[in-house]
């Protein structure tokens, strides 16, 4: 139904910015919610931050609330994930995952079914 695909990643220092792209690829598709996950090496993939495709709204985990944000550009069928004030532990392969969440699931890699390939952020220090 719907292809993610990753792009922005690359190296950066601690405190610095960094912008990450998805778009969703061959088609414009109005109800899929979207998600970024992280993963570091040896760790289990994490949830960073989702929002609704058809209302805009937009859950954090509580690691990244109040440096990263998520957003939409619906014309272009395209979220990006603004990350402000990086730090080490940032590092991780982030991915860019579309489905149909709910408030019980929205952090979980269950609730989405269609992923990219991942694109590596490396912050620094």
């Amino acid at each position: 139904q719907v292809q993610p695909v990753e792009s922005g990643g690359g190296l950066v220092q601690a405190g610095g910015s960094l912008r990450l792209s998805c778009a969703a690829s061959g088609r414009t598709f109005s109800t899929y919610d979207m998600a970024w996950f992280r993963q570091a090496p040896g760790e289990e993939r994490e949830f960073v931050a989702t929002i609704g495709w058809s209302d805009g709204r937009t859950y954090y985990a509580e690691p990244v609330k109040g440096r990263f944000t998520i957003s939409r550009n619906n014309a272009r069928n395209t979220v990006y994930l603004q990350m402000n004030s990086v730090n080490p532990e940032a590092t991780a392969v982030y991915y860019c995952a579309a489905g149909r969440a709910s408030l019980s699931d929205y952090d979980r890699a269950r609730a989405y079914d269609y992923w990219g390939q991942g694109t590596q952020v490396t912050v620094s220090s």
